[in-house]
């Protein structure tokens, strides 16, 4: 898990983030998440993709979906985020392009440059929306929560191995 930088949590986005059961997570990055990088990468170290163990001095151990429920306070119960890759996959084979999808919960989209395939830059996203602005209406607060929310979704939980990118196939779970 990456902390998020550059996308303050605006007070404004609660509502928005209790109704995805994402804002434990969001209060874990803006104010209580430390990041022990040695620790990380001592576990890093020991992780073997092939069994989904860490080999330790005294042994295999691994991770639970249980384990980290427990410590980063997230709900494991109702629909599961796996799903949204199928709705996306269903959504563009059903002859809508992604990125009008994108341009209508988000009310933009990324230039050509910031955007590989279904990649936008983490860049763009804290540029774009990092900040919203003081009196704001209801519609663009829920545009900037929806954008905090793919910035959570794409650079805390399902990261790519750069931390730089985020896929918009997490449009399904911002949708909903």
């Amino acid at each position: 898990m990456r902390r998020q930088q550059g996308m303050p949590l605006d007070e404004r986005y609660v509502p928005y983030l209790q109704m995805a059961g994402l804002y434990h997570l969001a209060r874990l990055n803006d104010r209580w998440f430390r990041l022990d990088e040695p620790l990380v990468s001592a576990f890093v170290e020991r992780w073997r993709p092939e069994t989904h163990t860490f080999h330790m001095p005294f042994g295999e151990c691994t991770i639970t979906l249980q384990d980290v429920a427990y410590q980063l306070g997230l709900a494991v119960d109702g629909r599961y985020v796996s799903d949204c890759l199928t709705d996306f996959h269903m959504y563009i084979e059903g002859g809508r392009p992604a990125w009008v999808w994108f341009e209508e919960l988000l009310g933009v989209i990324p230039p050509p440059s910031q955007v590989q395939k279904f990649t936008v830059n983490c860049t763009w996203f804290q540029e774009t929306f990092g900040e919203c602005p003081e009196g704001a209406d209801e519609e663009t607060v829920q545009r900037f929560a929806c954008a905090y929310i793919m910035m959570l979704l794409g650079t805390q939980l399902f990261a790519d191995k750069f931390g730089n990118r985020i896929h918009i196939r997490w449009l399904p779970c911002v949708a909903s």
